[in-house]
């Protein structure tokens, strides 16, 4: 049977709310299929506003992975504001697709990527929104199988009342495992209803199902074990990697919005995955190995999708692109191809010893010279040395002189406050580091007329990391460091003015690390939050530190914890972390090895040009690093008269 729009109810609601065109649909290269023509369907959510979600590549890939495959149907949903979610409760207008319009909970597969743990109370909103029970152990055959992904779903515990399944690692190859299980269940005759199609799932080794696990608490709060409670479900699950990118050269026809997004352009992702060791990214630690798409591989995506977007910037996305072994031919190939249609280049952000100013030209060469992105992380060297950000003071200032000394104006610099063993002299330092950057900028220019832009973030402990066992700093301690260092930048006459500031408070940070480290005990605090009318806690309008340790406070204590237990208290090695029987392919002992060497502030290297240091990824996993080069060149396109 098809299902019904919802649009013509939603319509009449969209005069009274802001920026209705973001529930419209008909996108460029959106897609709309036959409901009856599909026995498989996905709702594909990432669990914000469509000015934040449309771009996120993570979902567009999969948008398309499904699309794609013959019988399966994926459409869009994303996070509606209070004044539209307040006039759909009102009116009986149930989330939908974006695409059609549909309901959600018609679909097979609700699935939703997290890439920050702050999107928590926007997914319980969605799914009440959707009429879909928020426990899974509530829902019937007739509702959709609730999945997570995402970098956050590698610590899905904090969730696991309210999904029936979690995927780690990359999605492409997953969902099309699922959809087929889901597929062959459905043709069966949906034997054993919901649990037989989960179980099922479990037993494919690549999904979480948390049902199927239980966990023991001793009696001092921290976990004894986990372990499954059925047949066949294995005790550890692993992530998916995908090996060969140039297989999968995805989006092919990137979405272009109505609204205004945050990123105004065609993306492509030259590489996935990341060596360099930085002790705090999670996401450089669980994307391993290092797999590089061919300068050939680019230079088709480029082409296919400028020609079915028509924007006029590309990012060259990944953790660390300048590291990419061929990204001079990149940028410059691809520079020469487009210099007639000034279509720009960018990359996210630059290291700082990856950074050369040929490099620089090539990416601004068709497009404006806007400024330079670098982030050091620490701001003295012992600090960097503790995070493995293998980054010397005299690093930087050699490479802004170049770059002030070749036109640039402009540069960003990037800080953490709160890492392991800091104290406010590391931090304070980095008011020095901006000043040093100032005095060069004006000598090499010959110019006053530049600015240094210091932007901070509180650092969070993040699962899968050497820094899984650190403690937190406390938002007070944040906070007061932070203020230190910004009295200090103001009160420097002679460069203060031409210091930009701009940092978070550790309030959402204290937030971020509750639900990042927490375990199920968690879930209810995030439902009283929700429940309290907490939303949207990536934004500083809608987040409410307040309402957040309001809610724990009656929830946590009497279990035996507290927001301090998660946070700020620091793990020994024996305890069971909540995460552990998710196997993200790092060896938990070389994890810790890693621990000590920060502490003992001992950097390694990048070991995908020095000796394996057994992280335990390519063994255990069965892959290996990915890197070129491939001796090819981008040869401009021929123009066919």
């Amino acid at each position: 049977m098809p299902v019904e729009s919802v649009f013509p109810r939603l319509e009449a609601l969209l005069p009274h709310v802001q920026k209705p065109i973001q529930y419209v649909g008909g996108e460029l290269n959106s897609t709309v299929k036959d409901w009856d023509a599909c026995d498989v369907r996905w709702a594909l959510m990432y669990p914000d506003a469509y000015e934040i979600g449309l771009p996120n590549q993570g979902v567009m890939i999969l948008y398309e992975v499904l699309n794609e495959r013959e019988g399966v149907l994926a459409e869009r949903t994303y996070s509606v504001w209070p004044d539209l979610e307040q006039l759909m409760r009102e009116n009986g207008v149930p989330q939908f697709t974006v695409d059609a319009h549909r309901p959600v909970k018609a679909f097979d597969v609700f699935g939703l990527s997290f890439s920050t743990e702050l999107g928590y109370t926007n997914m319980l909103a969605a799914l009440d929104l959707a009429g879909i029970p928020l426990s899974a152990a509530d829902r019937t055959d007739d509702d959709p199988v609730v999945l997570a992904g995402g970098h956050a779903a590698f610590n899905p515990e904090p969730i696991a009342e309210f999904i029936d399944c979690a995927v780690i690692g990359d999605g492409e190859q997953a969902v099309l495992t699922i959809t087929e299980t889901i597929r062959a269940w459905k043709a069966e005759g949906r034997p054993g209803g919901r649990e037989e199609l989960l179980l099922r799932l479990a037993r494919t080794g690549g999904v979480y199902v948390p049902r199927f696990y239980d966990v023991e608490y001793l009696p001092d709060g921290r976990i004894a074990r986990v372990v499954p409670n059925a047949s066949g479900v294995p005790w550890r699950v692993s992530k998916h990697t995908v090996m060969d990118l140039d297989e999968w050269p995805y989006p092919k026809q990137p979405l272009v919005p109505l609204a205004e997004t945050v990123h105004e352009r065609m993306s492509v992702e030259i590489f996935r995955g990341c060596t360099r060791g930085c002790r705090f990214c999670q996401a450089g630690m669980i994307t391993r190995p290092v797999r590089e798409r061919s300068i050939t591989g680019i230079g088709d995506m480029v082409e296919k999708g400028l020609k079915n977007t028509g924007f006029e910037e590309v990012g060259l996305l990944s953790l660390s692109s300048a590291d990419h072994s061929e990204i001079g031919d990149i940028a410059k190939g691809l520079a020469d191809r487009y210099e007639e249609d000034k279509v720009g280049l960018s990359l996210p952000s630059t290291r700082v010893d990856a950074f050369n100013i040929d490099l620089a030209n090539e990416l601004t060469r068709n497009g404006r010279r806007s400024g330079l992105t670098f982030a050091p992380e620490g701001g003295s060297e012992r600090i960097r040395k503790v995070i493995n950000k293998m980054v010397s003071e005299e690093d930087l200032i050699r490479t802004v002189a170049t770059a002030y000394g070749n036109g640039w104006r402009q540069v960003k610099l990037y800080f953490m406050c709160g890492l392991p063993t800091e104290t406010d002299e590391d931090v304070l330092q980095i008011g020095d580091m901006a000043v040093n950057v100032i005095a060069k900028g004006r000598e090499v220019s010959g110019s006053n007329d530049i600015r240094c832009t210091v932007s901070i973030g509180g650092f969070v402990p993040k699962p899968h990391t050497p820094f899984q066992w650190a403690p937190q700093l406390s938002a007070e301690e944040t906070d007061a460091r932070l203020a230190k260092l910004r009295d200090k930048i103001r009160g420097n006459k002679k460069y203060g003015r031409s210091i930009g500031f701009r940092y978070h408070d550790g309030k959402p940070g204290i937030v971020e690390g509750l639900l990042s480290r927490g375990d199920r005990r968690i879930g209810a605090v995030i439902r009283a939050v929700y429940e309290d009318g907490g939303r949207f806690d990536g934004w500083r309008e809608y987040f409410s530190y307040d309402r957040w340790m309001e809610c724990a406070g009656k929830v946590l204590p009497p279990q035996g914890v507290d927001v301090d237990w998660y946070t700020t208290r620091e793990r020994s090695y024996e305890e069971v972390l909540p995460w552990d029987h998710l196997d993200s392919g790092l060896d938990k002992d070389w994890l810790w090895e890693d621990w000590q060497d920060a502490l003992d502030e001992t950097e390694v290297e990048d070991c995908r040009w020095t000796p394996c240091f057994d992280c335990g990824v390519c063994p255990q996993m069965d892959t290996a690093i990915q890197i070129g080069p491939t001796g090819k060149k981008l040869l401009p396109l021929t123009v066919v008269k």
